[in-house]
């Protein structure tokens, strides 16, 4: 039969390739400044203290741009460049390739224009408003359309296995970004996430913990699948245990979110349910790993003097050890410890910059003398990026392990009458330090490579040419659909990918299908406390400005039932105290103390004063504080124009608040604040009010969002009786 002839599109691979390491090298830098804020507090959050580069803003702008910027172009660059080679065909449509190249740049690039400027939802890794979340959701589906159509149109009988990979990427992450989106609009930047507390909690982390899953993980399980082999020149170890990697991996991994809520309020089933599959995760993630490591087998030499398969074997490593330290995490007695502390950052980072950072630029190493057809500009240069990347890791994560032990353990301890032995929580803040200048090296270290990188890829692009059309030919195989007698099971199902997305559909829902279902629609998994009731006008839009801070990045509102928390924060958190709660504010990291009984702890309340002067120097009223100070809180107005809109929104989304009273609502706020900064300005020393008038002053500070973030944090914990150790 003869061949057809076709090309393979590089202009596409080029763009996503060059789009990753810019991303990158952005995304690092930002990461960079975050942990230098935290290991350099005086210069960097009172001598550059812009509101905009402030910690709580823009660490979730670095988890966006590393995870959706340079990983997502990272997954790009490889899926284009693989797939059409694994289906002999040129991808089916080349503008809607370009189309959702564009349109994912715009997403990006939406995100540094309003994550910065406090234009945010706080939901993890879904912090972006509700129009950019339409416009993810409409690009995702532009990709897939373009991936499914190709592969329609592919000169080749089965998919491989890389293929299986990206198609539960695209179904899985379509499903949990749509599902966790749901948020219903106050204006064209401002929502309310549909669901309340306990409920938002649960599905923001099972999309969160899947977001890892299947946005950090199965594609780059795809790619390794395609790429290792490539790059040793030997087919993978095992067909048999790919498949059952991916239908393992896939059915059980979307069962392990709850294992983010232990010891919350989270029902203890769900609870039970996290535990009891991530540890099952351990077998198909290690089966995995050892399929990419066990294909070098026999090829040890080649992989000490090629650089894209050393980066290779480190990345697979990362993947080992992050996959089993997950599940260990997730168990109870070792959860009790890591929860809130930065082990948790460690083991982030150990998949981040190891298994996603290290792959990606091993890829681009390979990718590029191909594109361009020539040879890397420099091996020697790639080399010291390995080494340097490499130590560059090792000195991020190893002193953030000690950190996270020095913390769940300081936190714990007591004195042998009973009382906490750190009840400061800033003791533990002072004895981190030195741990976070290691992690700062460690990040500097990181990027400096990327930049090693980047200068190496140019360099390697200049030398060289690139071949946009690729000719290529294939011989099409013979009736595509038609099964072959004695044909192993699962060829039939690789033969049929529409049928293939449905059946993956269908594996990775049944687990969200049986966690979140139940504590939706069943009233008893949610109790209500009769106490609890709706926001103020301004308390509401105090908590918006607190979400806007990003507050929520150092500060938890959860007090476990454990011992050690309730003898510090007072009363364990009750699922009944969030009904109202659109999102909730559980948080993941206590970089500062937990905010639950803030306001409702009247045996360690503090007054609006201390609160108005801790917002404003906080360094000042706790010595040894890594708290930026909030002045641009003091400097501008509050403001009202959404106010109403906001109380018919809590009205729509169930809060009990009384029918007109959005037509109240800033009157009522303004009383609220007028009382607050009367009592800030009744409280000042004598002698900061000489030649002040009073009233005027008092006018003035009302008028303020400091104002209305005081009468947030005075409301925590007020709705319940809050019992504190004697």
């Amino acid at each position: 039969m003869e061949a057809e002839k076709f090309s393979y599109d590089n202009k596409i691979v080029r763009n996503f390739a060059y789009a990753t390491v810019i991303w990158g090298v952005t995304g690092m830098l930002v990461g960079l400044i975050a942990a230098l804020q935290l290991a350099f507090p005086d210069f960097f959050n009172d001598y550059l203290g812009f509101k905009w580069v402030s910690f709580g803003r823009i660490r979730p702008l670095h988890t966006n741009a590393v995870i959706f910027a340079f990983v997502g172009n990272g997954i790009f660059t490889g899926v284009y460049y693989s797939l059409q080679r694994l289906l002999k065909t040129r991808m089916w449509s080349d503008k809607l390739s370009y189309l959702h190249f564009w349109g994912w740049q715009l997403i990006i690039l939406s995100a540094v224009l309003t994550l910065p400027f406090g234009i945010t939802t706080s939901k993890e890794y879904a912090e972006l408003e509700w129009p950019i979340d339409i416009a993810i959701a409409l690009m995702w589906v532009v990709w897939g359309w373009n991936m499914f159509a190709t592969i329609l149109a592919r000169r080749v009988k089965h998919l491989y296995v890389a293929i299986w990979f990206f198609i539960a990427t695209f179904v899985t992450v379509a499903m949990l970004h749509i599902f966790n989106s749901f948020e219903l609009p106050v204006s064209f930047l401002k929502s309310y996430s549909w669901y309340a507390g306990v409920q938002d909690a649960l599905v923001q982390w099972w999309y969160g913990h899947n977001a890892v899953a299947f946005f950090l993980t199965t594609p780059y399980l795809g790619l390794m699948y395609y790429f290792v082999p490539k790059a040793a020149n030997r087919p993978v170890y095992s067909y048999r245990l790919s498949i059952i990697h991916f239908w393992a991996l896939i059915f059980l991994y979307i069962w392990a979110g709850p294992h983010h809520l232990l010891y919350s309020t989270l029902p203890d089933w769900a609870q039970s349910l996290g535990v009891v599959f991530s540890v099952m995760l351990i077998a198909p993630s290690w089966g995995g790993m050892l399929n990419g490591l066990l294909t070098l087998r026999g090829v040890w030499d080649k992989v000490r003097d090629d650089v894209m398969l050393k980066f290779m074997v480190v990345a697979l490593t990362a993947y080992g050890m992050s996959t089993f330290e997950g599940p260990m995490l997730s168990l109870k007695n070792v959860n009790v410890i890591s929860h809130f502390t930065d082990w948790t950052i460690a083991h982030v980072h150990i998949g981040g910059l190891g298994w996603n950072g290290m792959f990606t630029f091993g890829m681009l190493y390979w990718l590029f003398p191909r594109l361009y057809r020539t040879e890397l500009y420099s091996k020697k240069l790639a080399n010291q990026h390995f080494w340097i990347a490499t130590l560059g890791i090792l000195l991020y994560a190893i002193p953030m392990y000690i950190a996270g032990f020095m913390q769940g353990l300081m936190w714990q301890d007591f004195n042998p009458d009973g009382t906490l032995q750190n009840a400061d929580f800033l003791k533990t803040v002072t004895q981190l330090k030195p741990y976070y200048y290691l992690r700062s090296l460690g990040g500097t270290l990181y990027l400096i490579g990327a930049i090693m990188m980047f200068y190496n890829l140019v360099k390697t692009a200049k030398s060289g040419s690139l071949l946009s059309d690729e000719a290529s030919e294939a011989v099409v195989t013979k009736e595509l659909h038609h099964e072959e007698k004695g044909e192993y099971w699962h060829k039939v199902i690789e033969r049929k990918p529409i049928q293939f997305m449905i059946l993956s559909l269908v594996v990775v829902a049944i687990g969200g299908v049986v966690e979140i279902i139940p504590t939706m629609i069943v009233e008893s998994n949610v109790p209500k406390i009769a106490s609890v009731k709706p926001y103020t006008p301004l308390e509401l839009e105090g908590r918006d400005i607190y979400i806007r801070e990003g507050c929520y990045n150092c500060h938890s509102q959860l007090v476990r039932p454990l011992r050690f928390e309730t003898a510090r924060y007072g009363e364990y958190s009750k699922s009944g105290e969030f009904v109202y709660d659109h999102p909730f504010q559980w948080g993941s990291k206590r970089t500062g103390p937990d905010l639950a009984r803030e306001g409702g702890n009247t045996k360690i309340r503090k007054s609006n004063f201390w609160h108005y002067q801790h917002l404003m120097a906080p360094k000042d009223v706790s010595p040894g504080s890594i708290m930026p100070a909030y002045t641009w809180l003091r400097e501008d107005n509050l403001d009202l124009s959404l106010t109403a809109k906001k109380i018919r929104a809590m009205q729509t989304l169930g809060v009990p608040y009384a029918k007109g009273f959005d037509q109240k609502a800033v009157a009522e706020l303004k009383k609220q604040a007028h009382e607050i900064a009367l009592d800030i300005v009744n409280t000042t020393p004598k002698q900061a009010l000489v030649g002040v008038n009073q009233a005027s002053l008092v006018h003035d500070i009302e008028q303020k969002e400091i104002t209305a973030l005081i009468a947030y944090l005075q409301r925590l914990g007020v709705d319940i009786t809050v019992k504190t150790q004697k």
